[in-house]
């Protein structure tokens, strides 16, 4: 794994936007970068594939324990929902994707920081924007990336075998730009798997007098793509009818991932695979006995609120997350290439490792805006 220098094309722009992607530029700094390129090994590529497929699986078992065992107290899942997510453990309602952050620099194996499985992002990016790149400026090389592949196969397989509630899928997210684009990458993905799909806000949502949600014409939601947390809609006004029991609505994805996406999962996977080489000592009651870590909010999102507690000082973002509840995790630092702190984010799409993307940040911690670099490696 080494990072190289790219020379961006001289159409970047324009062919951004073709794209889709205008999120490529924040404040004047880029956000995608394409004067560097990260280059894999194949026996790289086969690791993170393998470690990611792994840590999902050890996922699906904490999220079994934890439903088993009624471990809902450290996730700081309220009642009503924990029974929704029984019920939809036991039905097994379709899930699409998710992505991982690791730590890896081609040298220790890949480490796992946590489990965005509910509302990832950056798939764009990570599914469009690099593999453009690579049929530009590197035709003759590879990429791990079949992600777009691989979300249009979960959609064909969910039509062929029946498993949607209505032949239109509803995707919806917030008037927020990355989210918009990401949920247009889904929607785009579904449509070429051969569905009908409408594009909505959250806030176009509406509960109507038959008791269904139904979208900004009137028509019913029967099933949904919602890229929205679900510990956000639970606690809303019409949270309780997102998760009665054999609703009308089916949701994208189901409320279980609530238990996945939940940074407390880093403590259970400790505590039921210690020492394992794709985890990181994590503990919901405090940092015990680790000389340097990183204090999470269980709910964060982007870098909100982490605190990174070394030998010298403390390295804190700012958010809304800061009365936490708290995970403890290890301090494992970022690999620093050429002074940019890496971070590999692995997609998993129908439970399948299937793609990578790489983002660096000037500082410790890792925020929404830090770089996507793309990749690729020699077949």
């Amino acid at each position: 794994m080494r990072r190289e220098p790219s020379t961006p094309r001289p159409d970047l722009i324009p062919r951004l936007e073709h794209l889709g992607f205008t999120f490529h530029t924040v404040e004047e700094h880029p956000y995608w970068n394409e004067s560097a390129a990260y280059c894999f090994t194949r026996s790289e590529v086969d690791e993170l594939e393998s470690a990611t497929n792994e840590l999902h699986d050890m996922c699906l078992q904490a999220v079994e324990r934890v439903i088993t065992e009624n471990l809902y107290e450290s996730f700081a899942i309220p009642w009503p929902a924990q029974k929704a997510i029984q019920e939809a453990w036991e039905e097994d309602p379709p899930a699409i994707y998710g992505r991982f952050d690791l730590v890896y620099d081609g040298q220790s194996p890949p480490k796992m920081l946590e489990y965005n499985a509910d509302t990832p992002t950056s798939l764009l990016e990570a599914a469009v924007v690099q593999w453009h790149w690579l049929q530009d400026v590197r035709p003759s090389d590879d990429q791990f990336n079949s992600i777009y592949e691989g979300l249009v196969e979960k959609w064909s397989d969910l039509k062929r075998e029946g498993y949607l509630a209505h032949p239109v899928v509803h995707f919806a997210s917030m008037d927020v730009m990355e989210d918009v684009m990401t949920t247009a990458v889904l929607m785009d993905t579904a449509e070429e798997a051969g569905l009908k799909t409408k594009l909505l806000t959250m806030a176009q949502i509406e509960w109507d007098a038959a008791n269904q949600f139904c979208d900004d014409e009137g028509l019913p939601i029967q099933t949904l793509f919602k890229l929205y947390p679900w510990e956000w809609m639970v606690a809303e006004e019409f949270g309780t009818h997102a998760i009665q029991p054999h609703g009308k609505t089916q949701w994208i994805e189901p409320i279980w991932k609530m238990i996945l996406s939940n940074k407390a999962i880093l403590a259970v996977l400790w505590d039921m695979f210690p020492d394992h080489p794709n985890l990181v000592p994590a503990y919901t009651d405090g940092p015990r006995s680790m000389p340097e870590y990183v204090r999470k909010p269980i709910l964060g999102r982007e870098g909100s609120n982490v605190s990174i507690h070394d030998r010298e000082k403390v390295t804190e973002i700012g958010g809304p997350y800061d009365q936490g509840p708290w995970v403890y995790q290890q301090y494992v630092p970022l690999p620093v290439f050429e002074e940019n702190h890496v971070l590999i984010g692995s997609w998993v799409i129908d439970g399948v490792a299937r793609g990578i993307g790489v983002r660096e940040s000037d500082g410790l911690i890792t925020e929404d805006l830090a770089r996507f670099v793309p990749h690729y490696f020699n077949p």
